[in-house]
């Protein structure tokens, strides 16, 4: 953390310096940003070239944004974004000053100027990149499509969980069923022998009953049938007389 608070400040006091200048004192650049618009305009075409008061605003609009991104990266202030757009702030002074073409005399000074303006680039996309010890946006979509994995496999155990728990739920039940049919076959089965029982008991009582009334019926009878034999002597024995 220290480092980043000691090193921005020092990356952003060049670009912080180089941008002032151009934009407090345009005309040392004018030259140069001249050769890079005529560049630019011969390579796109157009044949209404910039005036140089026009050549001098665009480098004084340039300086000053190099100048605030480089204040806002060196007090830590959006720091990424700072660094990213003065990365992309110095490659139109890097085409400017890129020593492939142009007069033979200016070739040095050129080629010092390009390689320093490549090297700000680099530096500059180097703190851009720098997340602070915070994930990067590889690590958020990796750690992203990890969680979602684990969501999908969390969703197949819950579903594979809750089948098992129905199909629990519906063994449960079954048992529970047999259970109740068994207690009620068996209730049924005692209900059985006990009204069977009763009604062997009822029988055998009746059959007692009806032993008993035809004992009686045969004593009753044989009882008449003495007295009819008693009386039919004694008209016999009358007769004789």
């Amino acid at each position: 953390m220290l480092l980043r608070h000691v090193a921005r400040p020092m990356l952003a006091s060049w670009f912080v310096y180089d941008g002032l200048q151009a934009a407090l004192k345009p005309a040392e650049h004018v030259r140069a940003a001249r050769s890079g618009v005529e560049l630019v305009e011969k390579s796109a075409g157009i044949e209404a070239p910039l005036s140089e008061k026009q050549v001098a605003t665009l480098v004084r609009a340039h300086g000053a944004a190099t100048a605030v991104a480089g204040l806002f990266l060196a007090v830590g202030k959006a720091p990424r974004t700072a660094a990213l757009t003065l990365a992309a702030l110095t490659v139109p002074l890097a085409v400017v000053n890129q020593p492939f073409t142009g007069g033979e005399a200016t070739r040095a000074e050129r080629t010092r100027k390009f390689v320093a303006n490549v090297g700000a680039i680099g530096a500059a996309l180097i703190a851009g990149a720098d997340y602070e010890g915070r994930p990067g946006v590889q690590w958020r979509l990796a750690k992203a499509r990890h969680d979602l994995a684990l969501a999908k496999q969390a969703k197949q155990e819950a579903v594979v969980s809750g089948a098992k728990a129905a199909a629990k739920d519906v063994s449960a039940s079954a048992r529970g069923a047999a259970k109740g049919v068994g207690r009620s076959a068996k209730h049924a089965a005692k209900e059985a022998r006990r009204s069977t029982r009763l009604a062997a008991k009822e029988a055998g009582r009746s059959a007692r009953r009806a032993t008993k009334a035809a004992q009686e019926a045969a004593e009753h009878a044989a009882t008449l049938a003495a007295g009819a034999v008693h009386d039919a002597e004694a008209a016999v024995r009358a007769k004789v007389a």
